[in-house]
């Protein structure tokens, strides 16, 4: 049943691909077919997380599936992806559609991009490690983020920051902290000379992540948190300084404790379980807090 509603919802949506690229649209209009974009996004481009999210869905698809309809989609956007220019080495976060051109220069492992990398990680994972030219992007892609985007803060925190028209915004997501469960996955299961490089990273952005959990007053993360003079691994502005219960911290401790099987990973996941329990707990379920930062029930949201 599962799989035939998956099928179902996945040729809904197959009109979003009809684009003079093959890139598809963000949106699409499940009675008549028609797609759009976000107004919002870089005039109207399509989503580069987006983009990474249908490559594994719809690979894995045509598995179940037997129909190859449903990857081929998604290995033409990825045709697509490979002939073009990375600026800095890296992938902009928006492309257009209908030209197949970048949008705002803007790269990040963060939101819009996020999932784009870690599952070039997995749909090689998913293939049994047969996809190679998959594989061969993720190691490309870390590669580019890398040499731009990790920074060390003065306080010796590493963090992945986003890179605007060629200028650093030294903050990260709370949707960033996958990367440290990536970067531990991707050395895993494929040991190589740069093992050792890639497990300290990934060990070191998941300490950074843990640390914008310990040092709110609610041992809950925020949404953002920013690096600068005086101030590092906590929220700025106060639209950063939500929690709505995201998992890639959690998911990050997780893969870390499995790979390392170091103790402290599963008493970091302890220690934000308590405060949930403590802080989200409503009647009927869980809720989000307004502000980690301050203690009390008035910030449930």
């Amino acid at each position: 049943m599962f799989k035939d509603k998956a099928e179902v919802i996945a040729r809904k949506l197959l009109p979003a691909f009809k684009t003079p690229t093959g890139i598809p649209f963000s949106l699409v209009n499940l009675k008549s077919g028609a797609g759009k974009n976000y107004a919002w996004a870089s005039g109207s481009s399509s989503i580069l997380a987006e983009l990474g999210t249908m490559h594994m869905e719809f690979a894995y698809l045509s598995h179940v599936t037997g129909d190859s309809e449903f990857e081929q989609k998604v290995l033409k956007v990825r045709e697509v992806l490979q002939k073009l220019e990375k600026p800095e080495g890296m992938y902009p976060l928006y492309l257009n559609p209908k030209t197949g051109r970048w949008g705002q220069q803007h790269m990040s492992m963060g939101a819009l991009g996020d999932s784009f990398f870690e599952y070039l990680l997995k749909v090689w994972i998913q293939s049994g490690k047969t996809d190679t030219e998959s594989r061969q992007m993720y190691d490309e892609a870390i590669e580019g983020a890398e040499k731009k985007l990790i920074q060390t803060s003065k306080g010796g925190l590493k963090y992945l920051a986003d890179l605007k028209y060629g200028k650093l915004e030294h903050k990260m997501d709370h949707l960033t902290c996958f990367a440290g469960g990536m970067f531990a996955l991707g050395a895993k299961t494929r040991p190589d000379e740069k093992y050792e490089h890639y497990m300290t990273l990934a060990k070191d952005l998941t300490h950074t992540c843990h640390e914008s959990y310990d040092r709110s007053e609610t041992k809950l993360g925020p949404e953002s948190f920013r690096f600068m003079e005086g101030l590092e691994a906590k929220a700025l502005k106060q639209n950063e300084k939500y929690y709505i219960q995201r998992p890639e911290v959690i998911e990050s401790y997780f893969v870390l404790w499995r790979l390392t099987h170091d103790p402290k990973y599963r008493q970091w996941g302890w220690e934000a379980t308590q405060a949930i329990e403590k802080y989200c707990k409503v009647d009927g379920g869980y809720s989000g807090l307004k502000n980690v930062y301050l203690p009390d029930r008035k910030s449930v949201v």
